[in-house]
């Protein structure tokens, strides 16, 4: 069923920006990254999504498609972005489907709860492995598509750029996070890594930029980092903006830095949250205070995406 405008993208932007253009998106079938495309499609692009549960990304994907009448929008299950291999087999599939790759978004992520103490190697590792060795892993094989595609539209030359990439990062390593361990040292490194992707293949054409959201409501991400708000209550006020993130405002910073307004802009974090890292404002600062939390040596509960064992949560 097809969304209202309103709920994913602003009237500023001209319909028709990024015709024929394809863009890639790695965690595409998410709350977030799915509100990206879906911007980009209704704009004139054609996309290929790819995610790991084969029936949410294909049902996304036509989902997505609906965002602009004759588009074209892929989805590709049961891909690993740990998994050299897995992408670039769905690289290749977009490629050959829609015939080439303007742009990427690295946006495939994992998260959850967790104070150090109750964190497992493995499940540090897992995270660094999706979100950092997965971006890497995806710039890793669309770079040499996108160095093509801006040779064939330099953004000197055309008011329709291509050759860009974003990885969607986060804000939690600035001042650092409680609970967040792994988290904090995945996005820190995909900050990193969006850096070098710049001064490595800027000279080849290539932008490289880093969006990182704030909290963002109704989305898996906040499922899973933050207690459900009840009826009257307002957790957000101590972000200078006064409110929670949507979709839409990820959305709209995507659409700007791949488009010709952000020509010159590259190896930039765009942080679109409101102001809340300034107030340290993060993931489980309102449910799980500190340092009251860490000290008593509890548990994480009632929020999203936690398995449960004889121990308490597993993690």
């Amino acid at each position: 069923m097809p969304l209202d405008r309103s709920e994913y993208l602003s009237n500023i932007f001209k319909d028709g920006i990024f015709k024929d253009k394809v863009v890639f998106c790695t965690g595409g079938n998410g709350s977030i990254c799915s509100a990206q495309v879906r911007a980009l499609v209704h704009l004139g692009a054609n996309a290929c999504i790819v995610g790991r549960n084969v029936e949410k990304t294909e049902g996304m994907a036509k989902d997505i498609a609906t965002a602009r009448l004759g588009s074209k929008v892929i989805g590709i299950g049961a891909v690993d972005v740990r998994s050299m291999e897995s992408l670039e087999k769905a690289v290749a599939t977009c490629v050959k489907e829609l015939g080439r790759m303007d742009f990427a978004i690295a946006g495939a992520a994992g998260n959850f709860l967790a104070p150090m103490s109750q964190l497992s190697a493995n499940a540090f590792k897992a995270v660094i492995d999706i979100d950092l060795v997965g971006s890497y892993n995806c710039a890793k094989a669309c770079l040499p598509h996108l160095v093509k595609a801006a040779k064939e539209c330099p953004t000197a030359k055309t008011a329709t750029p291509s050759g860009r990439i974003i990885f969607v990062s986060a804000t939690l390593h600035y001042q650092g996070t409680a609970l967040q361990t792994h988290a904090v040292a995945a996005k820190a490194g995909v900050d990193a890594l969006s850096s070098q992707v710049c001064i490595e293949y800027g000279p080849l054409g290539i932008t490289s930029n880093v969006i990182s959201p704030g909290p963002i409501g109704g989305t898996e991400g906040m499922d899973r980092l933050a207690k459900k708000v009840q009826p009257g209550e307002n957790p957000w006020k101590a972000i200078p903006s006064g409110r929670i993130g949507a979709v839409k405002d990820i959305a709209d910073a995507t659409v700007y830095l791949f488009s010709d307004a952000a020509n010159y802009t590259n190896g930039e974090v765009l942080v679109v949250d409101g102001g809340a890292w300034r107030t340290a404002h993060g993931p489980g600062s309102r449910d799980f205070p500190y340092p009251d939390f860490i000290v008593e040596g509890a548990t994480v509960d009632g929020v999203g995406g936690m398995k449960k064992s004889k121990g308490g949560s597993k993690l």
